[in-house]
């Protein structure tokens, strides 16, 4: 889960934490030959969500004034295997940067631990709104529609992207995406269980027998949402696609599903179920699924509550493997320690779509 610069982002900014502080100095030294134009001193400051990768705002001061930059890097501590890829994040928006998929500039990539103890990457920071509630309270039901729209549009562009023309031929493996994903998070899940879900163990069994036979195959993002994407700062058009820790070549199906979790539950950001008589202007999931439909040219989506029942199972483990972090001491943000239901809860409501087939 990810952090952007932005003006409504800097009110969760804080003091570098404990966990996370780093030789600044090293980071300077670093930037000086890395990343073209620096020549000044750092100002680091560190975002307070984002439940992943460690997320810091730097200020570069200088004679001719400032500029800014935002910084991702590794947790420190005994990490779960294949997460946490600064290195791919880096990788895949740099192979977008000439497409009409809205990404922030990549200036730099270090995977030298010894600079400040973690692999690290360094990109633009952008001037613009990013979202944290789905039900977007603070717009106008029009600008909901528009924004919503907006986001079936752009990841409708992301999934028409040529992977291998834009150097991601190698990036994941084409086909059997969700057997693959499936057994991963099975076994992310394993490796930071903290107790017993009977839902987790059915959903277990159940969804490696009805993987539908839909062969698909794009850039996938692994966790398109609301809170995951950067609009202009008056205008309902998003200018970044932020957080692709979790991006790989898979299926375009996966991401649709992912993003229409908000009208499901928002547990894992604390937000209640969408009610739009009070926020009017929200899509139905049905509603959005039409609007990809129509950018992506489908004409329709089959065996739907497969895929949302799949993406909230992955979310399950995710949310469990932030949690066990948080006790172990090492997540990026103190609301880890928080959500130890989340994975239960998570669970509870796949299983509950999985009934409804």
């Amino acid at each position: 889960m990810s952090e952007a610069a932005s003006p409504a982002a800097e009110a969760e900014m804080s003091e570098v934490r404990d966990a996370h502080r780093f030789d600044i100095k090293k980071l300077e030294t670093y930037a000086r030959d890395a990343v073209e134009g620096f020549s000044g001193t750092l100002d680091v400051l560190q975002f307070s969500g984002g439940q992943s990768n460690p997320t810091f705002l730097l200020t570069e001061n200088k004679s001719s004034g400032t500029k800014r930059y935002v910084m991702r890097k590794k947790p420190p501590g005994v990490l779960l295997a294949s997460a946490h890829q600064i290195d791919r994040e880096y990788r895949v928006m740099k192979a977008l940067e000439n497409t009409d998929v809205p990404v922030p500039h990549m200036y730099a990539l270090c995977e030298d631990d010894s600079v400040i103890g973690t692999s690290f990457y360094i990109m633009e920071y952008l001037e613009g709104r990013v979202f944290r509630d789905s039900a977007l309270p603070e717009c106008s039901a029009s600008e909901r529609k528009a924004l919503y729209e907006n986001m079936a549009e752009n990841l409708a562009k992301l999934h028409k992207v040529d992977y291998e023309a834009v150097g991601l031929g190698d990036f994941g493996k084409p086909g059997n995406y969700f057997e693959r994903q499936i057994g991963r998070w099975i076994k992310q899940y394993r490796g930071a269980q903290t107790t017993d879900v009977p839902s987790m163990e059915a959903l277990i069994k159940y969804l490696p027998e009805h993987i539908p036979d839909e062969q698909s195959v794009t850039i996938a993002h692994g966790d398109y949402r609301i809170g995951n994407v950067m609009f202009h700062p008056t205008e309902p058009k998003m200018i970044a696609v932020l957080d692709w820790e979790l991006c790989t070549i898979g299926h375009p199906l996966a991401d649709v599903a992912y993003n229409c979790m908000y009208d499901f539950l928002g547990v894992a950001s604390s937000a209640t179920k969408i009610d739009r008589s009070v926020t009017p202007g929200i899509p139905t999931d049905a509603e959005f699924v039409a609007s990809y439909c129509r950018y992506a040219g489908r004409d329709r989506i089959d065996n739907w509550n497969f895929y949302l029942a799949f993406s909230m199972f992955r979310l399950a483990s995710i949310s469990q493997g932030v949690y066990k972090r948080g006790l172990d001491g090492n997540a990026s943000s103190d609301r880890a320690k928080t959500l130890g239901d989340a994975c239960a809860t998570l669970a509870n409501a796949a299983w509950d779509i999985v009934q409804r087939d």
